[in-house]
């Protein structure tokens, strides 16, 4: 808030319309990351398997 309303002198009706990716722009952020992509997630999900051992149980139903 202080970002927005301070730094860039938004008025404050003006700061809560914004969507966040509008005040991400605004503030110069930059996006240089890019999200995770499919492969990734598929290399990650072989690494990490759900499910535990047999006989674990973490409580859900």
């Amino acid at each position: 808030m202080r970002a927005g309303l301070r730094d860039l002198g938004l008025a404050p009706d003006v700061f809560w319309a914004l969507t966040p990716a509008e005040l991400w722009l605004m503030l110069g952020a930059d996006t240089g990351t890019l999200p995770m992509g499919r492969r990734r997630l598929d290399e990650l999900s072989a690494a990490y398997p759900d499910g535990g051992r047999e006989g674990d149980d973490d409580g859900r139903d």
